[in-house]
């Protein structure tokens, strides 16, 4: 798929040039500017949507990862880019699946940009470089989705399980072993 322009531009930008605006907002309208307290070796960004039937069907498994690694220092956060995911729909969201886990409205598709993502569920994992984040890792969470309609009983890879071991054992990371399969982001109207 062909990412828009402007999507296109902003990727383009160093993170830290993103950095200067916030990342998006809360589910209160507040501008979220930092995205890990100093020191956490990793973000990684879960980008969701309230109506991918394939993004909701990751919630255990994000909200597993979430629980295994947050000890380690890694960040998480379910990143919502579709306009139509408002604040309101989101808390209906995460009361439906049970999500507590920290929520950015990406309202002006900046980590979108950032990332690179074009699909939900789709991850991508920054590590802080001084000012900036550096992308480590972008892709899918595991194998389970083989394309659109064709689905395994379980996953046989754990890409982003993966990464993030990898990662934290300071050796080289794994690159995903397939495309990610999901809903495709739709593109934020220009105001």
């Amino acid at each position: 798929m062909a990412l828009p322009a402007w999507l296109l531009l902003l990727s383009c930008l160093p993170a830290a040039a993103l950095a200067a605006q916030p990342f998006g907002v809360d589910l209160n309208g507040r501008p979220i500017d930092r995205l890990a307290p100093p020191g956490s070796p990793a973000i990684v960004l879960f980008f969701a949507a309230s109506d991918c039937p394939i993004s909701n069907r990751y919630v255990p498994e994000i909200e597993r990862l979430e629980r295994e690694f947050t000890p380690a220092g890694v960040h998480f956060w379910w990143v919502y880019p579709n306009p139509e995911d408002t604040s309101e729909v989101v808390r209906r969201h995460q009361e439906q699946f049970g999500i507590r886990g920290d929520v950015v409205r990406d309202t002006e598709q900046r980590l979108t940009a950032m990332a690179r993502v074009t699909v939900t569920p789709e991850v991508a994992v920054f590590v802080p470089a001084g000012t900036t984040l550096r992308e480590v890792y972008r892709g899918r969470i595991d194998d389970r989705y083989i394309s659109l309609g064709q689905e395994r009983p379980s996953a046989q890879r754990h890409d982003l399980e993966n990464a993030l071991h990898a990662l934290l054992a300071n050796h080289p990371i794994p690159l995903p072993g397939g495309p990610p399969v999901g809903c495709s982001i739709v593109p934020r109207s220009e105001p």
